[in-house]
């Protein structure tokens, strides 16, 4: 069986979190809050990282040589939707979860 790295491990964990967090998020907070919560450019953002997020986990846990191309690209739509998420207020656990996945994402991709 292969055993996987510690960081590994928590770049997963931190992925599949930010994943919860932005279509959670989405599908509630940003559906019944409306306005700008709803705007097609916000929503598509929230939507784009939680996939990210699933699919570099999933090529983690694939134990896929991908998985560092995928981890760079997450950790920069990660940046980008965290920092959208706090300009709209009200969303800092999606906010916690981009940043932490970010940072974990650029310790896999290097």
């Amino acid at each position: 069986m292969h055993q996987m790295s510690q960081d590994m491990q928590r770049c997963i964990d931190a992925c599949l979190r930010c994943y919860q967090a932005c279509l959670g998020d989405a599908m509630t907070h940003c559906l019944e809050t409306g306005g700008k919560h709803v705007e097609p450019k916000h929503f598509r953002l929230m939507l784009a990282c939680a996939e990210i997020c699933r699919t570099s986990a999933h090529f983690m846990l694939m134990n896929s040589e991908h998985h560092k191309h995928l981890c760079r690209e997450c950790a920069e739509i990660c940046d980008e939707c965290a920092r959208n998420c706090e300009q709209l207020g009200e969303m800092q656990a999606c906010v916690d979860a981009c940043r932490r996945c970010a940072e974990e994402c650029r310790k896999m991709a290097a």
